[in-house]
């Protein structure tokens, strides 16, 4: 439909819309279109233009007006990305297809659509997963500038602490830094360290989490930075023998990795404390410890001292620097966060 349109040249366009707009003259029923080296932005009333813009007629197509889940559905469903994979929370399985038949109707970007269908559960802490649309449950999540491959049915990962992994990440202070990851997953924090220049041991139990760990280091050009483990970090990290760890094939780690980090993150909320005893052995003379855990929200950072201060002391003077809560967990509980600072006496 023609319709009239300020022509202009496209580098002229936003200052032109902007100008067009104050005077509330943008049609908003018409999209603003590029057509033979010229933009053309639709105006409601000619007349109305200043004289210094050109006013032509112009076959400007309606503008759609995307299309949401809510539209579709009369209500507002709770769901959260991952990459192009739209991963739902509900109980009820009619519900849930109704919104994953909603979501593929919408403007949404979705390869796939799954619902939660367990609890997190082993030591490699997956759960399992209904697909409601699409191809599965592989995705590529892209965060702070870096790109994670991971499949959500055989490894761990939250798209809700980001905020917190960068806050971690911009602490790294210097090229060579040495970090240490215990529970590494795919390397959420592992990776962007490494592109923030520091040198990265990552340990994980789950075998699926480390292949990912590696495709992704490789992914985002940090393959050189990064040593990636699959065990146990108390069994890797042994003060066995090298003959005995060889007999095991498990690899003497305690040799290359005693005071040796400058920094440790352990995300392994509820048992990471289970683990400082390594974490002390691994501490160089000046290293920041990020020990997660939950918590009650009456006490939801002594605990996490209080076992530092005991794995350390008296070996360490320990400061704390930080201490968060990163979200709510459960009714009443928290997951926290607390930096120390182990400075060796």
């Amino acid at each position: 439909m023609a319709v009239p349109c300020v022509r202009v040249r496209p580098e002229d366009g936003e200052a032109t819309r902007r100008r067009l707009a104050a005077d509330d003259l943008v049609d908003d029923e018409y999209a603003i279109t590029a057509s033979d080296g010229w933009l053309y932005i639709p105006v409601t009333d000619a007349d109305a233009v200043p004289g210094e813009f050109d006013v032509v007629e112009f076959d400007a197509p309606e503008r759609r007006t995307p299309t949401n889940p809510a539209d579709v559905l009369g209500f507002e469903p709770t769901y959260e990305r991952l990459g192009d994979v739209v991963i739902l929370d509900e109980d009820d399985p009619e519900r849930a297809q109704r919104i994953a038949d909603a979501i593929l109707e919408s403007d949404v970007r979705a390869e796939s659509v799954v619902n939660r269908a367990s609890k997190v559960k082993g030591t490699e802490r997956v759960r399992d997963w209904d697909v409601l649309a699409g191809d599965g449950t592989e995705a590529v999540h892209r965060e702070y500038g870096c790109e994670f491959e991971l499949d959500l049915a055989t490894v761990y990962f939250s798209p809700r602490l980001a905020t917190e992994r960068h806050r971690v990440v911009e602490q790294v202070e210097r090229e060579g830094e040495h970090v240490f990851d215990m529970f590494a997953g795919v390397g959420p924090y592992a990776v962007p360290m490494a592109k923030a220049g520091a040198e990265v041991v990552a340990t994980d139990i789950n075998e699926d989490a480390i292949a990912y760990l590696e495709r992704n280091a490789e992914r985002n050009g940090v393959a050189d930075r990064i040593t990636a483990i699959v065990g146990d970090v108390r069994n890797v990290v042994s003060g066995s023998s090298r003959e005995q760890s060889e007999r095991d094939g498990v690899r003497d780690v305690a040799s290359e990795y005693e005071n040796w980090a400058d920094r440790i993150v352990m995300n392994l909320p509820h048992t990471a404390d289970e683990f400082l005893d390594t974490a002390v052995a691994l501490a160089g003379d000046d290293c920041v410890i990020h020990l997660y855990d939950f918590e009650h929200e009456d006490d939801p950072y002594g605990p996490a001292e209080a076992a530092i201060r005991a794995a350390a002391e008296p070996e360490y003077d320990v400061e704390i620097e930080t201490r968060r809560t990163v979200r709510s967990y459960a009714p009443h509980e928290l997951n926290v966060v607390v930096d120390a600072r182990l400075t060796r006496r």
